[in-house]
């Protein structure tokens, strides 16, 4: 690890064999807690290359325990994370929405490193139980049209380097590879991040695999995800846009109305409220936009206008709530 600092130090990158190499050694466990910090805070004070992310994602997959779905087409809803705003499980409760549209979600997830609650910090705060049982999550997928995989049993790698992410307290590089390195290799994609720039890694990433539908969402004022506070981007298989919260038909919304509060249970209330449609609407506008931009991800072809509308009815019929309760269940 020595040597790799010192080169990376230097101003040099890594190969993409080099990444990949870095990550098996990490789940191996051949390196301190000191040696892992110092490695992943390079990339809070320069950018990843292509190259290093597609040999840290490579590792990943390769060493993961893979979900095999067969053939079944699902899409993931998950952001990096890392953004710094405090909001609410958006993503996990637009998953939701979803799945109580009729589409099925194989949501890949971790605790919070660097909010109050992550996805699988409010899922577990319900009674949810974290499980890599393949014969569980497709009964659960087959029945709620969700199942939820907690990245630290599916990714010895992430599980290695949990203590440490926690101890830092900001994103990583593990916050970008999370959404791309889900077990079950969905077919369809949603995903947010926090920077132009890993927009456009993610696009040129995902360019390359033929057989999967992305869009990739950031909005322009730092968030993960769509957050209706302004302008975002949209960047898709065949399409790119900076879109405005008026184009799907929303109203421009507060950073203030999306706080998820200062503990699990604080952000366990808000998640609550919004599942059984009973929040405020600035809570819920915000989810059925996420919501329905993943289905529009699923269903380029329908407008937005129509995959908001599925997504509102799924959130203010309850339908959303039916399978939040069938899952946890």
């Amino acid at each position: 690890m020595k040597g790799i600092l010192k080169k990376l130090c230097d101003h040099e990158s890594l190969s993409r064999a080099e990444a990949n190499g870095i990550l098996v050694n990490i789940s191996n466990n051949e390196y301190n807690d000191a040696q892992i910090a110092a490695f992943v805070t390079v990339y809070l004070m320069r950018a990843i290359t292509v190259d290093e992310l597609s040999g840290f994602r490579d590792a990943l997959l390769d060493l993961c325990i893979l979900v095999d779905f067969e053939g079944q087409d699902t899409i993931d809803m998950c952001g990096t994370g890392g953004d710094g705003k405090n909001t609410f499980n958006i993503s996990t409760l637009a998953s939701f929405v979803v799945a109580g549209a009729g589409y099925k979600v194989a949501k890949h997830g971790n605790s919070s490193v660097s909010s109050a609650c992550g996805s699988s910090d409010v899922l577990k705060h319900f009674g949810y139980e974290f499980t890599n049982e393949v014969d569980t999550l497709k009964k659960q997928l087959d029945q709620a049209n969700i199942c939820f995989m907690h990245a630290p049993l599916f990714h010895p790698a992430m599980k290695s380097v949990g203590p440490v992410r926690k101890q830092l307290g900001m994103k990583t590089f593990f916050n970008m590879l999370g959404p791309m390195v889900n077990p079950s290799k969905p077919s369809h994609q949603f995903v947010g991040v926090f920077s132009r720039e890993l927009a456009r890694l993610y696009q040129y990433i995902f360019q390359k695999e033929t057989n999967k539908q992305y869009c990739v969402v950031h909005s322009l004022d730092g968030y993960d995800e769509i957050s209706l506070t302004g302008k975002f981007q949209l960047k898709g298989n065949h399409e790119e846009f900076v879109m405005t919260p008026a184009d799907l038909t929303l109203k421009t919304l507060k950073a203030e109305q999306l706080f998820g509060g200062d503990t699990v249970e604080e952000a366990a209330s808000i998640f609550k409220s919004v599942i059984q449609a009973e929040a405020r609407d600035a809570q819920h506008e915000v989810v059925i936009a996420n919501a329905g931009v993943a289905i529009h991800c699923i269903h380029p072809e329908k407008s937005f206008a129509d995959c908001i509308a599925e997504a509102k009815t799924s959130l203010l019929s309850k339908a959303a709530l039916d399978k939040f309760k069938k899952l946890i269940s």
